[in-house]
């Protein structure tokens, strides 16, 4: 079988790691199957690069800034070739451009247009482990580009797609995906299986397992991910299409996510068009908007309350400043947090959503808001009562059983 293996900042942090990576490669490779890696540049060397550039300019060119932050993935997949090389078994490593990978313009948010597997494939038959830099590619006319956030990921699950591998197992220090984050529950269950979908909610809504980019490719692609880690030899975590989870159970995971700020107008003039005059703006700026709650007030005036990122709730005001002239009152809280509850299993079950607000309510916990899809339930509440409101629901869904 063809694997394709993915190893994180935290698994290639030292020599002595790349070391232990090199070890769990061979093993792969001596039971039989073909290896493809790859690999993220060591942990902090990133950010170590970015200071060097932040030194001479604090605009530094986004070209720039692609070529410099590229190196980081070449010095690993070189150390980890030339270790695995020393251990006898054949292995060539590849920048993106060498492995094929063809990008947009998008200068450090690069988006991958096409893979040409022929390098990497000749490299496999001649019997070859490939070991590739992650997280960059090259644009048609030749300059070099990086993936953004979690560009390694999605490397390896473009590449497994494209050479139509079996696994692509992706490594880091956590060993697969969890009914909730085990530091706030320590009952928290490690999950079998999950479903794309299922990973997407969990994955936009904080969990730090896997980027949602790459579930979203790998969805697209149809590559059964498995999520690992490489510090143990435990089984990981597969996501995988619904219809292969036989078990499908009702909640599947509850998520929290404290970078929340909700903003409150009072008294907006309601006339045609004001929210998407407001929202539009909003997006202008480029503020992700996630809750929205409308409630019609009187004397032709109306509520409206939506959550941002607490991290662009600063931004967020600027743009309420523009529109002082169609609200009475504005209120701001970055005191809130967000708990999530995803399962599959809600399509097909009623009253999931009874069950979560009965459980808040015998916590003494107020919802304020609610939005809710095909497979989550999402509730803001006060951020001092989150962690509390994570493990009375984890409870009354019976995930530690």
């Amino acid at each position: 079988m063809l694997i394709v293996q993915k190893y994180g900042g935290t698994s290639v942090g030292t020599l002595e790691r790349i070391e232990n990576v090199a070890k769990r490669v061979a093993k792969t490779r001596a039971q039989g199957n073909d290896v493809v890696v790859v690999v993220s540049a060591m942990s902090g060397e990133t950010n170590k690069l970015i200071e060097y550039a932040k030194h001479f300019s604090p605009t530094p060119s986004r070209r720039d800034m692609d070529l410099l932050l590229s190196s980081g993935e070449r010095v690993t997949s070189a150390l980890l070739s030339i270790a695995l090389n020393e251990m006898g078994y054949p292995t060539v490593a590849m920048t993106g451009r060498q492995a094929g990978i063809v990008t947009d313009e998008a200068h450090t948010t690069a988006r991958i247009e096409k893979i040409d597997p022929k390098p990497i494939e000749n490299a496999v038959k001649e019997g070859k482990i490939v070991v590739v830099a992650g997280f960059q590619g090259i644009t048609k006319d030749g300059k070099v580009t990086t993936l953004g956030r979690g560009g390694s990921d999605l490397t390896a699950v473009a590449i497994a797609g494209a050479l139509g591998a079996g696994r692509c197992e992706i490594y880091s220090d956590v060993d697969g995906v969890y009914t909730t984050d085990p530091r706030i529950e320590p009952r928290a269950k490690k999950l079998e299986k999950i479903s794309y979908d299922e990973m997407l909610e969990l994955a936009s809504l904080g969990a730090k397992v896997l980027q949602n980019r790459s579930v979203e490719l790998a969805k697209k692609l149809g590559v059964i991910i498995e999520a690992k880690s490489s510090f143990n030899e435990n089984p990981g975590t597969i996501i995988t299409k619904e219809e292969d989870i036989m078990e499908k159970p009702l909640v599947s995971g509850i998520a929290l996510d404290k970078n929340q700020a909700r903003v409150s107008l009072r008294g907006v003039k309601d006339r045609p068009g004001i929210a998407a005059e407001l929202f539009k703006a909003l997006a202008g700026e480029n503020i992700n908007v996630d809750m929205i709650v409308q409630t019609i007030g009187h004397d032709g005036k109306t509520n409206l309350d939506f959550t941002v990122p607490q991290s662009e709730l600063e931004r967020a005001k600027q743009v309420m400043e523009q529109f002082k002239e169609d609200y009475e009152s504005v209120d701001y809280d970055s005191n809130i947090a967000k708990v999530s509850i995803v399962g599959v299993g809600m399509k097909s079950h009623s009253g999931v959503a009874s069950k979560a607000f009965e459980t808040l309510a015998q916590e003494n916990i107020n919802i304020m808001m609610i939005s809710t899809s095909e497979i989550k339930i999402s509730m803001i509440i006060d951020e001092k009562y989150s962690e509390l409101a994570v493990r009375a629901l984890h409870r009354a869904y019976e995930l530690d059983k």
